[in-house]
């Protein structure tokens, strides 16, 4: 009997070891400072940011993130970078391609407004990406500086499948064939985003110049603490959109709350078979999930918004900004890590 009953001890001395490491995560000051906010506006504080100060830390976050990147990426090699690469171009799409599925399948939900939320699932968030990389450098997990820069292969994408679709969709409703779609002008909109623009200035500095100094001396030191000033406005804003939300169907409450999860675990398990092929670090494969978990709160919405014009912002943005986003950041970051700690014996 002992023999029999030892099996189940051993699953169960698993399941307690991986919700002890979930909850450890829980403790990070990124998710206390989101949760901060959010409280705050539930109390109806006065408290308020200008959006110039959000501009500031969303543009500084990333041009952190991109000259760390830039630097990893003239050190490393290229060939290291072609799978997960490749994952992340793959991610992208099929979340839309997912979501144009299940969403738009769903009672009272149009195409377009499917279309718009699962294209803004599918690009990527730089708030939430910045908050995992500080949670994973506090957990001392490794990750190869140059994934971040995966953040352009699923972001662009994925608004470019979304916005194609939906002018292909309109196409066929109107004139009962398919037209031709011009995808370059959705490129180069989603490119001259504020976002991407930050992320590919930072990268190409960090690429062809040296500016280590002013990296280690400005940009590095103030990471941190902008990020804390930026989950706390996230927060505030989170719970604000939820009366948004509250006006389109109650599918897209349901689609927010399971999509990051499912889109995350997803990219963990792709992100996974690129451990055991090329070597990539566990803590890129938890960064690959959370961008894959993440939706767009910065370059996602004006494109969406441009190039799906009919789509109603209160359904993919406020979906996005008051369930998607909170999950993906307090959920989503911690269960990767623990998972990871679980998976590859951290």
């Amino acid at each position: 009997m002992p023999r029999r009953l030892k099996p189940r001890s051993n699953v169960i001395d698993l399941v307690l070891d991986f919700l002890a490491r979930l909850l450890v995560q829980f403790q990070s000051p990124a998710l206390a400072f989101l949760i901060g906010g959010m409280l705050l506006a539930a109390a109806r504080s006065k408290l308020e940011i200008p959006d110039a100060i959000y501009k500031f830390c969303v543009f500084m976050l990333l041009m952190r993130i991109g000259l760390e990147g830039g630097l990893e990426i003239r050190e490393a090699e290229l060939v290291d970078m072609l799978l997960p690469a490749i994952l992340a171009m793959v991610i992208g799409c099929g979340i839309v391609l997912l979501g144009r599925v299940v969403l738009a399948a769903l009672p009272g939900v149009k195409v377009e407004d499917a279309l718009a939320t699962a294209g803004l699932f599918g690009a990527v968030s730089a708030s939430t990406l910045a908050a995992a990389m500080v949670m994973l450098e506090e957990q001392e997990v490794f990750y190869e500086a140059w994934v971040p820069a995966l953040y352009p292969f699923m972001d662009v994408p994925a608004l470019i499948v979304a916005i194609v679709l939906a002018n292909v969709y309109f196409a066929k409703k109107e004139n009962g064939a398919r037209t031709k779609v011009r995808i370059w002008p959705i490129v180069r909109d989603s490119l001259r985003g504020s976002a991407l623009s930050a992320l590919l200035l930072g990268l190409a500095l960090g690429l062809f110049t040296h500016p280590q100094i002013v990296y280690e001396g400005f940009y590095d030191p103030l990471f941190r603490g902008l990020l804390s000033v930026l989950m706390l406005i996230m927060g505030m804003e989170a719970y604000t959109r939820l009366n948004e939300l509250r006006k389109v169907a109650h599918w897209y409450a349901v689609y927010a709350a399971a999509a990051p999860l499912a889109h995350g675990l997803i990219a963990f398990g792709l992100g996974y078979v690129a451990h055991i092929l090329t070597g990539f670090s566990p803590g890129g494969v938890v960064l690959l999930a959370v961008m894959a978990g993440s939706s767009s709160d910065i370059s996602g919405p004006p494109t969406l918004r441009a190039g799906i014009p009919s789509a109603n912002p209160s359904a993919y943005v406020g979906s996005s900004t008051s369930v998607g986003t909170p999950i993906a950041i307090a959920v989503g970051i911690p269960l990767y890590i623990a998972l990871a700690q679980a998976v590859f014996g951290l």
